[in-house]
């Protein structure tokens, strides 16, 4: 244990939700249960089935009740994360497979979903996405609270706590998270968690600095130490000497400051000072974040994702309630345009009623539109679905990983195939709906010019970009430092991508994480994008520094950028720009 006595001493984790803390360090037990297997007789198995059952409804009673009294307190707009851990809770597969565990393997209760915990969480590790792998979380925080019921054990309720400080935990859930009252608890660090799982999300969403995957932080800080958390750098500093403590206030000032601007952003229009536009929209998956999407100033929403209808579940959604879902985001974002992504997912790691085998290499495997096409009876419910709900607002469809001209040519043949369907059955659609494709690997970046022919606009995941591109794991701790959105092949793969769509008057746009980081707008700007999907909270970032740009000057600094050798070089100019017209809010 490293002794918290030590004055300024640093951790470094990730940066989870921007804001600086200080205040008194309150460590709270978030250790996650332990429990060991057990054998138990034949005659046993009955109770053991029916005590586990049973916690798993004191569990859901225990949610619901929670949710009630936040919607009560709080208002609706953040429960959606507490309805997909009510849908895990529900989820048969959990409840079976645990309770098969119990009849086979003649194993105690506590043991047996352990076991099916760590079936979820391999299923979950092997995806290649960062965002879904994370829902694997949502998983075994819902365990948690099971085994916690088995066995009787309650957490401190955070609501409890008194004065204002800075929680310390091993992990918190997005329970936790809802319950924060900010006038009491103005931060948190944890040992787990990472930037994509729901209680980032939810901190990001509420204004609340927190810095996760710190690993020690819970053996580092006794209750009483002063800290400081940095969100924005992912660093905790320990019993700060008074130097560093004016540093950081002097800091944390500068960052309200900049927020309380950046809010009056909202409604002025994003373009550069010369006047060229760039849309904004959001990346979704509820609509319950439609609100924050408007709060932030958000002109649409450029990739809804629909993974969530189909996880965590053992059936498959039919048509209708897919219209239905799809139906709600476009009028609650109405009058903007809603770019609906179809389903992409990586066989039965998340779709077991497809029954797929498992593969040695899924993120090269049979995942995206490779399993849409292979799988008409899922595929072609959706596109019925989409192509129903464009009749009520604007409404997008567009396909991920695309690597070849045969599968978009094979995927818009099936959607007229249904508009002449839904035609002779006399249900209305929009005939004009735009079609679009997501540019994730590189064979999509050297025939970006032919796929340009057949769709109406391109979307950019720059995160699997990236990574297909400099052929690293970017969730390798060894390789991070290779992960590079500034490599000269990646600004280069934008460039063609960008060129091909303007050269057959389409749009170019990007969803992925590039997108959302306002260090990286001066470029996006300076290579013609046409629109910008982000994280909703990020919006105001990346319009303040639009707004104080100009096309012409975007134009040059890419210009000097594209003639770089190196990450580090590209990096350099670009702050070398920045700096030169930004003094404050900037970050």
């Amino acid at each position: 244990m490293v002794s918290a006595r030590s004055s300024n001493l640093l951790l470094h984790g990730i940066s989870a939700s921007p804001g600086i803390a200080i205040g008194r360090a309150r460590v709270t037990d978030r250790a996650k249960i332990a429990v060991s297997e057990a054998a138990i007789r034949p005659d046993e198995v009955a109770a053991e089935t029916k005590r586990f059952l049973d916690a798993v409804e004191k569990a859901r009673e225990d949610l619901q009740l929670l949710k009630e009294q936040l919607e009560l307190e709080k208002g609706a707009e953040h429960l959606y994360i507490l309805d997909t851990h009510l849908m895990i809770l529900e989820d048969p597969m959990l409840t079976s497979q645990t309770v098969s565990c119990i009849e086979s393997q003649l194993m105690n209760a506590e043991g047996s979903l352990k076991k099916t915990l760590v079936k979820f969480r391999e299923f979950f590790n092997a995806i290649d996405n960062e965002y879904l792998r994370e829902r694997g979380g949502d998983v075994e925080i819902v365990g948690e609270r099971i085994l916690r019921r088995m066995i009787g054990i309650q957490q401190e309720p955070l609501v409890e706590l008194t004065g204002k400080v800075v929680v310390i935990a091993h992990d918190l859930s997005p329970a936790d998270v809802l319950q924060i009252d900010k006038n009491r608890i103005i931060g948190f660090a944890t040992d787990l968690g990472g930037k994509t799982s729901h209680a980032s999300i939810l901190a990001r969403a509420l204004g609340i600095p927190a810095v996760v995957g710190l690993e020690a932080v819970t053996t580092s800080i006794l209750s009483g130490d002063h800290i400081i958390i940095d969100g924005s750098t992912g660093t905790v500093v320990i019993n700060p000497d008074d130097q560093t403590f004016r540093e950081y206030l002097s800091r944390k000032l500068q960052y309200e400051y900049c927020n309380r601007e950046l809010a009056k952003l909202r409604d002025l229009p994003a373009e550069t000072v010369d006047g060229h536009p760039i849309s904004l929209k959001g990346n979704l998956e509820f609509t319950e974040e439609i609100p924050a999407l408007k709060e932030h100033g958000g002109e649409g929403v450029g990739l809804y994702r629909t993974e969530m209808l189909f996880m965590n579940r053992t059936d498959l959604p039919d048509e209708e309630e897919q219209f239905n879902a799809y139906l709600k985001m476009i009028l609650e974002v109405a009058p903007f345009p809603v770019s609906i992504r179809t389903l992409d997912v990586g066989g039965d790691k998340f779709v077991p009623e497809l029954n797929l085998a498992d593969e040695l290499n899924p993120a090269l495997g049979l995942r995206a539109i490779r399993l849409s096409l292979r799988n008409p009876e899922t595929f072609r419910p959706q596109l019925r679905a989409i192509l129903r709900a464009s009749a009520f607002g604007k409404a997008r469809i567009f396909f991920p990983m695309i690597s070849v001209i045969a599968e978009i040519r094979e995927a818009k043949r099936i959607i007229n195939e249904i508009k002449s369907e839904l035609s002779s059955q006399g249900i209305a659609y929009d005939d004009k709906i735009k079609i679009g494709i997501m540019i994730e690997v590189p064979s999509a970046v050297l025939i970006a010019d032919l796929l340009a022919q057949e769709v109406d606009f391109f979307s950019i995941g720059t995160n699997d970009l990236i990574q297909y591109s400099l052929a690293i794991d970017r969730t390798n701790e060894h390789l991070s430092h290779l992960y590079q959105p500034l490599n000269p092949a990646i600004l280069r793969s934008l460039k063609m991508v960008a060129d091909a769509a303007h050269a057959a008057g389409i749009d170019a746009c990007i969803c992925g994480e590039m997108a959302g980081d306002p260090d990286y707008l001066p470029i996006l700007l300076g290579l013609g994008f046409d629109e910008l999907s982000m994280s909703p909270p990020s919006i105001p970032r990346v319009k303040n520094i639009l707004r104080r740009f100009s096309r012409a000057e975007a134009v040059t600094l890419t210009e000097k950028v594209l003639a770089a050798d190196t990450a580090e070089a590209v990096e350099l100019i670009l702050k070398s720009g920045i700096a030169a017209h930004f003094s404050d809010c900037s970050e």
